[in-house]
């Protein structure tokens, strides 16, 4: 049966529209029409005059939320009750990330990946494996014991996953270092379908280049776990920034970078290849003041999560404050901000001609703001869930 929202300003992805509605229908947009074109025998759900209907949000990276840490339960449950948590913030579509651990655990988790794409309406877009082939220089929070270079049962099993996720139209992201993995081995992984993002790295300005060519997409968490851009080695960051191919994912919290250089980087990138992530952890959507993580205390300080030594673990960060800050802090349009949490991710992952847009043929994963930018009600595939 068709489901008609009504009420709302609409924004499609592409603009604001005033005095029109979204009909509903098979879990995807029918239509987006004049509120005098409406369908008649069809349900109507009347949406407050002053929210604003939009695209759901996509983060691909998200290491928990809830209460739950996914390395720690990698099983289809927690993938689901991650995205549940999620939802409160706006985000529609995700990709439960699992951070370097053993190799049956990693394994573990995308098998539970795949279980818990199988549901209806999960939110579960695929997953991202963040590391375990990174930098023991930049390792971050990431636990040295566990890093490694890939072997050939690493490969032969993520070469093969990429397939596997297509089913339910799931992505597999891989974070690397650039400079723990050769190019033939980056072109075949692209080639097999993984999206490959730098990330956690030390890599020289030139080896990042050659690693673009040979396959790397895009950047996890720019400017952290990697050197900071000096006169005589820019190192991977200045190579993400020169890139008008790469895609750039921010964590934009006023902790991780600073806003004036994140403002700095979406003025210098193409339109579009910046996006925002929230490498969000357990204590997210909840009281909680610490969680643990590979068996130390991880603590909730002041909008950060440290550990005892003060080494940032995650991001204390839900993507519709991402939003705000990318409003207030960044001074960015309120289009542009919520182009960087939906179509933009959406593109990253090459699931832009059905999420990100509000239009024809895309599925129903939408969000519904109040005037503060907070969060009224979500939909996925369709089905609402109010707030």
């Amino acid at each position: 049966m068709k489901r008609v929202l009504s009420g709302a300003r609409v924004f499609t992805g592409e603009q604001f529209v005033d005095g029109h509605c979204v009909v509903l229908e098979d879990g995807h947009v029918a239509a987006v029409v004049p509120a005098s074109a409406a369908p008649t025998g069809a349900e109507q759900v009347r949406l407050p005059g002053d929210a604003l209907l939009v695209p759901g949000f996509i983060d691909t990276q998200v290491n928990g939320a809830g209460g739950v840490l996914f390395n720690d339960t990698p099983t289809a449950e927690a993938a689901l009750a991650i995205a549940a948590a999620s939802r409160r913030s706006g985000t529609t579509g995700l990709l439960p990330t699992f951070i370097t651990d053993e190799q049956v655990k990693m394994q573990r988790a995308c098998e539970a990946t795949l279980e818990a794409m199988a549901r209806p309406a999960s939110g579960v877009l695929g997953i991202h494996l963040e590391g375990p082939f990174i930098s023991g220089d930049r390792p971050g929070v990431h636990d040295p014991r566990f890093i490694r270079t890939p072997e050939a049962r690493d490969l032969d099993y993520l070469m093969a996953l990429p397939e596997r996720l297509a089913t339910h139209a799931g992505r597999l992201l891989l974070t690397l270092a650039p400079e723990r993995v050769e190019d033939g081995l980056l072109t075949r992984l692209a080639a097999a379908g993984v999206l490959l993002a730098a990330g956690h790295t030390a890599a020289p300005y030139e080896r990042t280049r050659d690693a673009l060519r040979a396959g790397v997409r895009g950047f996890t968490h720019l400017f952290n776990a990697m050197p900071p851009l000096t006169n005589r080695q820019p190192g991977p960051a200045l190579a993400a920034i020169e890139s008008e191919e790469a895609w750039c994912g921010v964590i934009a919290d006023g902790i991780h970078v600073h806003p004036s250089l994140l403002r700095m980087l979406v003025k210098s990138k193409p339109p579009g290849k910046v996006y925002l992530v929230t490498d969000a952890m357990p204590p997210v959507g909840t009281d909680a003041r610490s969680f643990t993580l590979y068996g130390q205390t991880i603590l909730r300080r002041d909008g950060r999560l440290v550990t005892e030594n003060g080494t940032l673990a995650g991001a204390d960060i839900d993507m519709v404050t991402a939003v705000r800050n990318c409003v207030r802090l960044l001074r960015l349009p309120l289009e542009d901000s919520l182009r960087m949490a939906s179509l933009y991710p959406a593109s990253f992952l090459g699931l832009e001609g059905q999420l990100g847009r509000i239009a024809r043929g895309y599925r129903a994963d939408l969000a519904l703001l109040r005037p503060d930018l907070t969060v009224l009600a979500t939909w996925v595939a369709g089905q609402v869930q109010w707030y």
